[in-house]
């Protein structure tokens, strides 16, 4: 089987608690890459939960956003939201 070389960017820590954690783990970082690209070919989706926290969501900053701004106009009372 012919090899590529794949290059992509990412945080300088993360890439060095990447290769920690695949080396405690026995593995090499290449490795851990290729069986996570397997994965992702044989099941033909990615092999993890990939989700949006509704905390983020733009409803709720925009919720979040008139609290915060009412609590500065009238000084507020704080209280547990529902």
């Amino acid at each position: 089987m012919a090899t590529k070389i794949v290059n992509f960017r990412m945080d300088e820590k993360l890439k060095e608690d990447m290769e920690k954690t695949c080396k405690e783990l026995g593995l090499t970082a290449t490795a851990a890459y290729t069986m996570f690209a397997t994965k992702v070919v044989k099941e033909q989706r990615i092999p993890f939960d990939v989700a949006i926290d509704p905390f983020y969501s733009e409803e709720n900053q925009e919720r979040l956003r008139k609290s915060m701004e009412e609590m500065e106009r009238t000084g507020g009372t704080i209280h547990n939201v529902i």
